[in-house]
């Protein structure tokens, strides 16, 4: 399988089975499956995580509150979308519960270098309607390197497939995932930029983020340092998740916050 975004193969079967059929399989996606290799999570706990949703309620995509109206997620999650097309649900642990806010997006700002998801800048900024009562995450500086030095253990979260081939999951799910040294990464993935991106992940396999998850937050040491953004596969040995390097990109986001 080639590179791809972690929701592309989502909004692919999305787009071929019926509304319907889709909501049967949300509701079947129990408590006992996982963020592959993960388990349930807290939305108290992390209640700067979001999810995106179409206007028809879908859950497509993640996201992470950096202000309270303000969400970073990834460009791919919202390119070639109106804000009308996008809603955001905040709040909500059980995406069958009416927990949470949801709030309309009134702007959504795109870093104008991306060109897709192996091309790096995969960012983007969505501005909220209504502003929403929880925590948020600090960026990293542009000089952290600690964040992202080989070992470090991210966490990982979402409301993704539990499986390649899974359906999504009903909960919030999470994982821990070390960050993999950039020399590892550009083995895994000839693709890699180091400038744009960093990668985390278990060599065996058996732990990642999945389609759905992407925009999601990688959180290191309280602070959003990653995006989720593409891979291939799902916890495939060798193949680890790829991020959004936040830090190289801290500048021009504060200036859209």
């Amino acid at each position: 399988m080639g590179a791809t975004s972690r929701v592309t193969r989502l909004l692919v079967a999305a787009s071929i089975v019926a509304t319907g059929a889709v909501a049967v399989g949300l509701s079947q996606a129990n408590a006992d499956q996982q963020i592959v290799g993960g388990n349930r999570a807290s939305i108290a706990d992390h209640s700067y995580v979001v999810y995106l949703t179409t206007a028809d309620g879908f859950q497509y995509c993640g996201g992470t509150l950096v202000d309270d109206n303000k969400v970073v997620t990834a460009a791919h999650c919202a390119i070639g979308k109106a804000p009308a097309d996008v809603l955001v649900v905040a709040g909500r642990e059980d995406k069958e519960s009416g927990a949470g806010f949801t709030s309309p997006v009134r702007a959504i700002w795109i870093h104008p270098d991306f060109k897709g998801v192996r091309s790096g800048a995969d960012v983007a900024v969505l501005t909220l309607t209504n502003r929403m009562p929880y925590q948020t995450l600090d960026l990293p500086a542009k000089s952290d390197t600690e964040s992202y030095k080989a070992g470090t253990v991210g966490l990982i979260l979402g409301w993704g497939r539990t499986a390649a081939d899974g359906q999504p999951s009903r909960f919030l799910l999470k994982a821990g995932v070390p960050i993999i040294a950039d020399a590892d990464c550009v083995k895994s993935y000839p693709a890699y930029k180091s400038a744009a991106m960093t990668c985390a992940g278990v060599a065996q396999g058996g732990v990642d983020s999945c389609q759905g998850d992407s925009g999601g937050p990688l959180v290191v040491n309280g602070k959003l340092v990653g995006i989720t953004s593409w891979g291939e596969g799902c916890a495939a040995p060798g193949k680890p998740g790829v991020y959004t390097r936040v830090g190289a990109y801290a500048d021009v986001l504060e200036q859209q916050i």
